[in-house]
């Protein structure tokens, strides 16, 4: 099994969503390779017409299961992480336009999303444009993402790492 582990946080060692992400392979490692990218130590660069970093898609399609580390910043996901998902989306390869809309043409792969924040956002919240934004990404490549939730880590740093680490368990299951 290779497992894709992507981390985003500037955070260094103090991230949340690096200690999730750690664990979250620490469930499932031991059994394969595990390919790490830093995208906060060695960002990309903004997408543009001539930037395609074709090795990055072929990364993300040869892991079995995929992790990222996602926390929220101003309301949204980091530009780092946006600059990689930017490489994730390419017309003809991980979808495609038919007659009824777009399709994902990567059904099957394991996503899993270790999401941090520092306040408590549920779906309905005007203020939550991170998780609903990568789990609308994920679904129009064809994979239905798992989340981990570290919400709250401002109000209650330990509580906020326990419920997830519970959420880890369960995925192990």
């Amino acid at each position: 099994m290779t497992i894709l582990k992507i981390d985003s946080s500037i955070a260094g060692d103090d991230s949340v969503t690096r200690k999730l992400t750690s664990s979250i392979v620490g469930q499932f490692g031991g059994t394969g390779d595990v390919i790490h990218r830093d995208l906060s130590a060695e960002p990309l660069d903004h997408l543009t017409a001539r930037g395609q970093d074709q090795h990055l898609l072929d990364e993300f399609i040869a892991a079995d299961t995929v992790v990222i580390g996602a926390p929220m910043y101003n309301f949204t996901i980091p530009t780092q992480l946006k600059a990689w998902l930017d490489r994730l989306a390419v017309a003809g390869r991980s979808f495609r336009y038919t007659e009824n809309g777009p399709e994902g043409l990567l059904g099957g792969k394991r996503v899993i999303i270790a999401f941090a924040s520092g306040g408590v956002y549920t779906d309905d919240n005007p203020y939550e444009h991170a998780r609903s934004y990568l789990k609308i990404f994920f679904t129009f490549l064809g994979i239905e993402p798992e989340f981990v939730n570290a919400g709250g880590v401002a109000m209650g740093l330990d509580e906020a790492i326990a419920g997830a680490g519970r959420e880890i368990e369960l995925l192990a299951a």
